[in-house]
């Protein structure tokens, strides 16, 4: 999203530094490519350690393209918070282009070209802008909601709630209305919408930036055998 300020921190990098190194399964070149997603709560440091990730993998020599939630939008940002301010249901997923982020990830899959939303904050509008995909050997896709997206191989949830991540949002705030008690509001909506999604990650980035493998989720079919 351009306007947006993005400052990539020693702990962000520690963090992503602990992603790198658990994420084995490397792309073969040339014709293997790879998604991974990075998911968290508002001020979480998601674009940060996306970029800090990105990084990691462009020292090995892989080609990363980032693809960001927030160019997603259905209504650019501003408007979207007005809408949000006259129905405080409209915060949730449905905000979220995810239909068109999971065709893009299967054009990346392909190889190909594809045109892309570009949210300026500043100017509160959506261009639209071509975008060769071919180059690229890994994706990095960020925002709150894309551990639902399907077409990604590995799934990092940070695990720092809005609470936690105060400091960070004040400092990277665009404008003061971010800080207001309506905010706080639509953060502890997200929050409960958010949560539940750490069950779906492979990998989890603590409260610490440490980072660790989620614990194995139940087979929902276990066990079954022998039911009447």
């Amino acid at each position: 999203m351009r306007g947006d300020s993005i400052v990539v921190e020693p702990h962000h990098q520690r963090a992503a530094s602990g992603v790198h190194e658990l994420i084995t399964d490397r792309p073969e070149r040339p014709g293997g490519r790879l998604v991974v997603s990075v998911a968290g709560e508002s001020g979480a440091g998601k674009s940060e350690i996306a970029e800090a990730l990105a990084e990691r993998f462009e020292e090995e020599g892989y080609r990363t393209t980032i693809l960001q939630q927030d160019d997603y939008f259905v209504h650019p940002p501003r408007s979207n918070d007005r809408v949000r301010r006259e129905d405080i249901g409209w915060v949730g997923p449905s905000e979220v282009r995810l239909d068109l982020m999971e065709e893009h990830l299967e054009l990346f899959r392909a190889r190909a070209c594809l045109t892309k939303p570009l949210v300026r904050y500043l100017e509160d509008r959506i261009d639209r802008v071509n975008v060769d995909l071919s180059p690229f050997d890994i994706a990095i896709v960020e925002g709150t909601y894309v551990t639902l997206l399907k077409h990604v191989d590995v799934r990092v949830f940070i695990a720092r709630d809005y609470h936690a991540s105060r400091a960070h949002r004040e400092k990277r705030r665009r404008h003061a209305s971010e800080l207001d008690p309506f905010i706080d509001q639509v953060l502890a909506v997200e929050h409960g919408i958010i949560a539940p999604h750490r069950m779906l990650a492979d990998l989890i980035i603590n409260e610490d930036y440490s980072v660790s493998r989620a614990e194995p989720r139940p087979d929902p079919h276990v066990g079954e055998e022998g039911k009447s």
